[in-house]
């Protein structure tokens, strides 16, 4: 492993060798020197990979299993969405495809994420075919401020944010997710378009059956969505009254817009009626989006960043995503044998918080263009991460004062979505995308039948623009986000797709997800189902969800870390690819999450 050293450790207690191996002999500490990145270990190969993540299937290792397909599979949050990106794998389309019908299909049925008036972040890895190489891309199409938007445009008589004006017209990045799928379909789909967004409009039309979980989200925020003309007649009954679970849920207006975005492709969300509709909203309720906004928008896309962990080469997505961030992280453990510490250990969680915490202080560096240029090389270096791996100690924990800003320049050269696609033939997708909160802006222009985002919260507002120039307000500025869907490769393809929503905590959601997997070798289902922490600055707590031991707490708190209780993390859908065999992994920490994999 990385950065590991080799030791006689016979006669040595557990914890004691785990101690020698990850800090060296006392009088090695007393002149603590930087880890040395070395090669990893070699990557195990597939049938090694296999043996250890999907071998225990029926030999019942483990407490949570994969489901199992042998053509391909789809794992959502949304049982919808997934039947509907299943059936166009079975028709034989490929996965972009299918994701494209998962995102338009969940605009109509995960009403608080499923979008097209929100944007995320899409990675795609496409298999050598007719004469073409395996490509891997990365398209973002997250929000956009508006041209005319101005520093003080959300901040209240105070000078601070103003969660209100937030929650509002106002509040409204230029929204993505139509260019995005547009994007990846024009580049890479094999179907027609139109295939692909009539199960959205079917469903719209028909009516959506609504689950427990979805009526209940529903009356939740039905306070906020009845401020609204357009959400109150979208979402809720004309009484006012939310929707009940088991009742039959349609969307006449939300079929009108996907029928034209079927007829009229990107043009038919950014163009036309649809567009004239939500500039007039815009007009009417002292939003600044206009008709230029909506025609300059274009998704972005790029090359992933590249990175690796364990032998493994891993596709991150690149800024404003947080892939960089991930790639940090991974990086830094990668100095360390996590594996030997055992999964849920004292030393274990030390190390994750403790990386959590530098990675936190790193973000500071990643922003959105055109003002801002990311030194992602840097932040997803080996080197970078050498140093800042140094700062880690065995028995104390990082505070404010004694975490110094790192400086990767020289190594130059909540209420979110995530699904996972793989096709029989080699291609994945790996897609997040949100409305930033829960219902977004809790606003719909009337008569287009769905919501729009509150993203332009997500850049720093007020006193904090001067704090994090990265991400301040600026005209045109791609707005940043935490989100990162990954792909990670075994040689040359794709073997584990994966993201999570989730807000602040997707960082080391995805941080524990990959070690899970890669240190613990724990199967793609029982990676997802184990509990998590989360840590952010270095003031801050160590959140952690329950299922460990009230004894890990205590033991932390020694180390100097103050631990306190927390709600689920994150909701990671997963497939793991191993050899003609597809093990999809949906997080129950979401209701309604399905996998289904598909029989060639």
């Amino acid at each position: 492993m990385s950065g590991r050293t080799t030791l006689s450790l016979r006669g040595v207690t557990h914890a004691a060798a785990i101690a020698l191996v990850l800090f060296g002999s006392p009088l090695a500490a007393k002149q603590p020197a930087p880890p040395v990145a070395q090669a990893p270990a070699a990557a195990p190969t597939q049938e090694q990979a296999y043996s250890r993540t999907g071998g225990d299937i029926v030999g019942y290792d483990s407490i949570h299993h994969p489901v199992i397909g042998h053509g391909g599979m789809v794992v959502s949050q949304n049982a919808y969405g997934t039947r509907a990106g299943a059936e166009i794998l079975r028709r034989g389309g490929n996965a972009v495809d299918a994701a494209v019908t998962v995102a338009l299909v969940e605009a109509v049925s995960l009403a608080r994420a499923g979008n097209i008036g929100g944007g995320g972040f899409m990675l795609i890895h496409m298999a050598a075919a007719d004469g073409k190489p395996a490509s891997t891309t990365a398209i973002d199409y997250y929000g956009v401020a508006p041209r005319k938007v101005t520093p003080d445009l959300l901040l209240d008589a105070n000078g601070k944010f103003d969660r209100d004006k937030g929650w509002s017209f106002k509040g409204v990045a230029v929204p993505g997710t139509v260019a995005g799928l547009w994007a990846a379909h024009e580049r890479f789909g094999k179907l027609p378009w139109a295939d692909l967004v009539q199960p959205a409009i079917d469903l719209a039309t028909n009516g959506v059956i609504l689950s427990d979980a979805e009526a209940e989200a529903t009356a939740q925020q039905s306070e906020a969505l009845a401020r609204d003309p357009g959400a109150r007649a979208a979402y809720l009954k004309p009484d006012g009254t939310p929707y009940k679970a088991g009742d039959l849920f349609r969307q006449p207006d939300l079929a009108k817009t996907l029928t034209a975005i079927r007829d009229h492709g990107r043009d038919g969300f950014y163009k036309g009626w649809v567009a004239k509709k939500v500039v007039a909203a815009m007009k009417a309720n002292g939003g600044i989006i206009d008709q230029g906004d909506l025609d300059a928008y274009r998704a972005d896309v790029s090359p992933p960043v590249w990175s690796s962990y364990r032998g493994h080469p891993v596709a991150y997505m690149p800024p404003t995503a947080s892939g960089v961030s991930v790639a940090e992280a991974m990086n830094i453990l990668e100095h360390y044998p996590v594996g030997e510490m055992g999964w849920g250990s004292v030393a274990n969680l030390h190390l994750l918080a403790e990386t959590m915490k530098i990675v936190t202080s790193d973000r500071r560096l990643v922003g959105g263009k055109p003002d801002w240029n990311t030194p992602s090389k840097g932040l997803a270096s080996k080197e970078f991460a050498a140093q800042r791996a140094a700062l880690i100690k065995p028995d104390s924990a990082l505070d404010e004062n004694t975490l110094p800003e790192g400086n990767p320049y020289p190594f130059e050269s909540k209420d979110t979505t995530h699904y996972s696609v793989a096709d029989a033939s080699g291609n994945a997708v790996s897609n997040t995308y949100t409305l930033s909160a829960s219902y977004g802006a809790h606003v719909v222009a009337p008569g287009t039948g769905f919501l729009l985002n509150n993203s332009l919260g997500n850049l720093a507002w007020g006193a904090r623009g001067k704090e994090y120039p990265a991400t301040q307000v600026v005209p045109g500025k791609r707005v940043g986000s935490t989100i990162t869907p990954i792909i990670v490769f075994d040689k040359d393809k794709p073997w584990l797709v994966t993201g999570t929503p989730g807000g602040g905590t997707i960082i080391a959601t995805m941080v524990q997800l990959l070690s899970n997997v890669i240190d613990h070798r724990l199967n793609v289902a029982e990676a997802a189902q184990r509990p998590r922490i989360n840590q952010s600055d270095a003031d801050r707590p160590m959140e952690m969800e329950s299922g460990y031991s009230p004894d890990i707490a205590r033991l932390l708190e020694e180390k100097g870390h103050k631990v306190v209780p927390s709600r689920t993390m994150g909701s990671t859908q997963s497939i793991m690819i191993e050899g003609d065999r597809f093990l999809g992994a949906a997080d129950t920490r979401r209701p309604d999450a399905l996998a289904v994999g598909v029989t060639e």
